[in-house]
């Protein structure tokens, strides 16, 4: 069933946020299946939407997700045409910084096996809640790219996430199983993502924060990619990226200048791992950006 994976490069554009009409895209959505979570609000017309073989009727103000890897498509209702905000994110970028929080990845794993964590919102649920505003948010901060912006898409997606949660809560879905697991993971990482984000302009060896965490190499690997979602080297890799592009966007400092704030060797080693991730070199991104 290969033909119905839908690619996307989520480790360089963990967000798309954008608005669909139906009168202008490609309609209807055929099915298929991805690695993000897809969120979609209706805001004009009707539809049918079919997820992993369950038919819902969605209609305006209403509000429905698709988990990772489940099939699904949309198809007209009526002959009205029907637009809505499309949100798409890798759930794994979204990292609470939490000793007792379960992880929002971990909360939607276990909604999806719940029959009390039912995938639409109707208009009637939701009717006093920011959503629409939220989407807009995230399609107007991807559109302008302005400083902190993904951290703005951050907040929203993540309050967005919570607001449907505590719905899944009132509707029955218990999560109090998750805590105790969840306390024992982040003790044991001591929230090692906080030193990695804080220590990245330095040389960070995934054996010292294993060490730091009083846990082996193996065991530690193991966890910190059941927990973030990719191996600690590539996240250390990921967090220094990030921060040079920042640099390369709002300062200019030299690459040479930038390699040494991210903690890379050498120049050339900053280039080559900004191309791994970017798909382009950190002059030719900057010469983009401000083309723009």
């Amino acid at each position: 069933m290969n033909y119905l994976y839908e690619s996307a490069d989520i480790l360089n554009s963990p967000y798309e946020a954008f608005l669909f009409d139906a009168a202008y895209g490609n309609f209807p959505i055929r099915p298929h299946w991805h690695y993000y979570v897809e969120i979609i609000y209706v805001i004009e017309g009707n539809a049918f939407m079919e997820s992993n073989q369950k038919e819902y009727y969605v209609s305006a103000g209403d509000l429905i997700l698709f988990h990772p890897g489940d099939i699904h498509a949309i198809y007209a209702a009526d002959a009205s045409s029907i637009r809505c905000l499309v949100l798409k994110f890798d759930i794994n970028r979204l990292v609470v910084k939490s000793s007792y929080t379960p992880k929002l990845s971990a909360i939607l794993q276990y909604a999806r096996k719940s029959e009390q964590a039912d995938i639409l919102f109707p208009a009637r649920q939701i009717q006093n809640l920011p959503i629409e505003d939220r989407l807009r948010t995230c399609i107007r901060e991807l559109q302008d790219k302005s400083y902190g912006y993904d951290v703005r898409i951050h907040g929203e997606i993540s309050s967005l996430l919570i607001e449907m949660i505590r719905i899944w809560q009132t509707e029955g879905l218990h999560i109090e199983e998750l805590y105790s697991v969840c306390s024992e993971v982040h003790s044991s990482l001591q929230n090692i993502t906080e030193y990695i984000d804080s220590h990245s302009n330095e040389m960070l060896k995934v054996e010292d924060l294993a060490d730091m965490c009083h846990m082996s190499y193996s065991h530690f690997a193991k966890c910190f990619k059941e927990l973030y979602g990719r191996s600690c080297k590539d996240y250390i890799e990921l967090i220094k990226i990030e921060k040079g592009e920042e640099l390369l966007l709002f300062t200019d400092s030299s690459l040479s200048e930038i390699s040494q704030e991210t903690g890379f060797s050498d120049c050339s080693h900053f280039i080559k791992t900004f191309r791994k991730w970017k798909n382009i070199t950190p002059g030719q991104f900057r010469l983009q950006q401000r083309r723009q």
